[in-house]
């Protein structure tokens, strides 16, 4: 059996969730474009299964008594070139706590030191501030090209 990959800070565990686990993160969505996301990254784990840690939904949980889950990231596979690109949710109850910067200071980290990966990107919205202000913090730049979403931004190792 593989061995699960488990990512730990000060305060979070970072987790990538099996297929039931994120079949029933589907079923409890209510927000259609959330759904549809998480469909897909499903859809990844199961075409890639070698590559499924770059497909699958990770949770973030807290290291607290309670270990209540504050979020998710994700990345969107990783292609040809080595890039792959990290996306990220907090829910509303965490914002502002800094439960966000640290766990995507710890994935982009640990992407970064993969075999195969040679680039860790993020796209962002240009009105979300928080996310922009979460990337700068921890240690993506704007790397000059507008995507879809909005400004790309890439990972630069410490």
């Amino acid at each position: 059996m593989k061995k699960t990959i488990v990512l730990k800070t000060e305060h979070l565990t970072i987790y990538p969730l099996s297929d039931s686990e994120m079949e029933n993160l589907i079923v409890v969505e209510s927000d259609t474009d959330m759904k549809q996301a998480y469909s897909e990254m499903l859809d990844g784990c199961k075409q890639n299964p070698e590559h499924r840690i770059w497909y699958a939904i990770w949770n973030i949980q807290l290291n607290d008594e309670t270990g209540k889950s504050v979020g998710d990231l994700s990345f969107k596979g990783l292609d040809s070139n080595g890039l792959v690109e990290i996306g990220y949710g907090i829910k509303k109850e965490y914002e502002g706590q800094g439960y966000m910067t640290e766990a995507v200071t710890a994935m982009a980290r640990w992407a970064s030191e993969q075999i195969g990966v040679n680039y860790v990107e993020a796209e962002t919205d240009p009105d979300n501030k928080a996310s922009q202000r979460v990337l700068e913090k921890t240690g993506f730049r704007l790397n000059g090209i507008m995507g879809v979403e909005g400004p790309r931004y890439v990972f630069k190792k410490a």
